[in-house]
């Protein structure tokens, strides 16, 4: 009978204990989203921003096979 008690309270040990962290975790996940929520990452950057890719205005026609080896060679 004691064997089983102390099974059952193990058991539940575990379950509060799994419970617990879950609930943190969610409350966790909420409080990012809601941090992030309103952070605007496409908008039109402040200051001396300088345009870093010109593949649009180059005058060179564009080849994939120099992308695809330059991918490779990057690896990005």
């Amino acid at each position: 009978m004691r064997s089983w008690l102390l099974i059952a309270f193990q058991t539940i040990k575990v379950f509060v204990l799994f419970t617990g962290c879950t609930i943190l975790f969610y409350y966790g996940i909420m409080w990012l989203n809601d941090e992030y929520q309103d952070y605007h990452r496409y908008d039109e950057p402040k200051g001396a921003a300088v345009k870093v890719s010109a593949s649009a205005s180059s005058s060179e026609p564009f080849n994939w096979l120099d992308r695809l080896i330059l991918f490779y060679l990057n690896g990005e």
